[in-house]
């Protein structure tokens, strides 16, 4: 399955795509290693929840957050990522609630608040859609390094290629690791105990 994304990926001649991965990479191991990163995973956001509630860094400040970037139309990879996330969030049983999850859309052109409740609506109730216009897309993608692209198909429509890892933040908006797609269960839920066991200043 990722296999068949990065041949994908390659072939629609995406060579950004290359270069964003390999940023996070060496950022995750510099910051793992307690060294200065490259560039910081996170930052400052203005965007609407699924209801159409204005939303921001700040409203997630103060909790640990997973955070995921795709869109409602994705035929495979997101629909696989929440899925799991679901699956996940159960296996963590009271724990669950010491996060925050979030899904935020690549491609606000189409998804907006209400399409994004209803697609939400087949996973965790835990996890919150987030929209907003391209630019405030644009800016919050720029400061969790997200990779994405609008690839036409022959029909006239489009897909969007894009990261496919879920961004785990502590509770001072820091980053603390990722979970990459289809990354096993025990792994997956370790590392989001650990985050929801991590102290909060």
């Amino acid at each position: 399955m990722q296999a068949r994304h990065w041949i994908i990926t390659a072939a629609a001649g995406v060579g950004g795509f290359a270069v964003a991965a390999l940023l996070i990479a060496l950022t995750i191991t510099s910051q793992q290693s307690g060294q200065a990163g490259i560039a910081s995973i996170g930052g400052p956001f203005k965007l609407v929840d699924d209801t159409g509630k204005p939303v921001s860094d700040k409203t997630l400040a103060g909790k640990p957050y997973a955070i995921y970037f795709g869109y409602t139309y994705c035929p495979e990879v997101c629909p696989t990522t929440l899925f799991d996330l679901t699956r996940w969030i159960k296996k963590l049983g009271s724990d669950a609630d010491k996060l925050n999850y979030v899904f935020v859309t690549v491609d606000p052109e189409r998804d907006t608040p209400k399409l994004m409740h209803s697609y939400l609506s087949s996973f965790d109730k835990h996890i919150r859609g987030l929209t907003g216009t391209p630019a405030q897309i644009a800016k919050i993608t720029g400061e969790y390094r997200v990779y994405y692209k609008k690839i036409p198909t022959s029909d006239g429509s489009y897909v969007m290629d894009h990261s496919s890892m879920i961004y785990l933040m502590d509770a001072e908006e820091k980053f603390d690791t990722i979970i990459a797609y289809q990354e096993n269960d025990a792994s997956a839920v370790a590392k989001l105990k650990s985050l929801a066991s991590a102290p909060t200043s």
